[in-house]
């Protein structure tokens, strides 16, 4: 098997309020779009993230597990500057995105903070200055 990570698939529960999330407030563009169950956007040359309606998510893969708390993943995007991390998490404020706290300086030397998309999925907004870091970096 290859080491690498095609599809990263998201179950929402209002695929509306995703798709006016991502495409309308981040401006990311839909790669497929079927309204009422799939909104696919190409995140990387191999990468896609599906978002997923629940119930159709539910049909295929099984129940989802409910409960208090954030769901336990959370989706990085990379940047270069700091600048840019404080700029990228104004944008999704702008688009409706819950603000779970402002960018700090990280003890391991990055720079980073988080938003909630409208599901509540945690967005990381990071700068890493380590070789990792820079793996991802386009």
């Amino acid at each position: 098997m290859d080491q690498r990570i095609s599809f990263v698939t998201l179950a929402v529960r209002d695929l509306d309020a995703s798709r006016a999330f991502y495409l309308d407030g981040l401006g990311w563009k839909a790669a497929l779009d079927v309204p009422g169950e799939v909104l696919m956007i190409q995140a990387g040359e191999h990468l896609v993230l599906s978002l997923w309606v629940s119930h159709e998510f539910e049909a295929e893969v099984g129940p989802i597990r409910r409960g208090e708390g954030v769901a336990p993943i959370t989706l990085s995007h990379n940047v270069r500057t700091e600048a840019e991390v404080d700029e990228i998490l104004a944008t999704a404020r702008a688009a409706g995105a819950e603000p779970v706290g402002e960018a700090v300086q990280r003890e391991w030397g990055g720079y980073t903070g988080y938003f909630g998309d409208p599901d509540g999925f945690r967005w990381e907004i990071a700068t890493n200055p380590g070789p990792i870091g820079q793996v991802v970096l386009p």
